[in-house]
């Protein structure tokens, strides 16, 4: 399968960095993290040594960044009339979509890394755990994930890349925002901790702690997998029609 869909994630990768997309994205998603945690969270006036309000901010920006990132992958193809052509590639529809995703989740752990910066430059004012600072990564690597699956799925639905991006702020709007509403409205515990359950803040916050808890990491990797294989639907679909 690996050696199946490199092609595709190849292909993708090219067209991110022959595009301004990829650069514009990185920038933003750097810059606002970092003002987030400098400035706005005023880490320096923090008499303890955290990197949980860093990547406390990743899941707010993802609503935007991965958008952008994926509006493309699909309605791009159908705008160019070559989503028609791939799918008489002798490639499965399982592969395309595999390697798409892998395409963008290979830039966004680019992205990721570059963020490395902030925790080797800071780690000279105080003693940070390597654990945690592990389990915080590995958290954002599974969250992003997820979000570019959904905001895959809903390009396969769009026509073109403007409806993709904002539908998908939409979708990953309220898998991010919803986990708060329990606690905005007033809910009872009990029922509180059923809707957690099912949004992604709620299974990032154990890792945000440097927690690894494999309940988190089941709702991920299944999440993710779901919306793939809503993908993988959508283009059998589209492919009969």
């Amino acid at each position: 399968m690996r050696d199946t869909i490199r092609p595709i994630v190849k292909k993708e990768l090219k067209t991110y960095f022959n595009s301004p997309i990829a650069c514009i994205v990185f920038v933003v998603f750097l810059t606002a993290s970092a003002v987030w945690f400098f400035l706005f969270n005023g880490f320096f006036t923090m008499n303890y040594a955290s990197f949980r309000a860093y990547f406390s901010s990743f899941p707010f920006l993802f609503i935007i960044v991965i958008p952008a990132l994926t509006m493309r992958l699909w309605a791009e193809e159908k705008k160019m009339k070559s989503d028609e052509i791939l799918l008489t590639l002798p490639f499965s529809e399982a592969q395309l979509v595999l390697g798409k995703f892998f395409g963008a989740f290979v830039l966004f752990l680019i992205m990721i890394a570059l963020t490395v910066f902030v925790p080797f430059l800071v780690s000279f004012t105080g003693r940070f755990e390597p654990g945690e600072l592990i389990g915080q990564y590995l958290g954002t690597a599974l969250f992003g994930a997820l979000c570019i699956a959904v905001g895959m799925f809903f390009s396969a639905l769009s026509s073109n890349q403007i409806s993709a991006f904002l539908v998908s702020v939409l979708a990953l709007a309220f898998l991010v925002l919803s986990g708060y509403f329990p606690l905005m409205i007033g809910v009872p515990d009990a029922v509180a901790r059923v809707i957690n359950t099912l949004f992604a803040t709620h299974h990032f916050e154990s890792f945000k702690k440097g927690i690894l808890d494999s309940r988190d990491l089941i709702y991920f990797l299944g999440m993710t997998a779901l919306f793939l294989y809503l993908n993988v639907r959508v283009l059998i679909l589209k492919k009969w029609k």
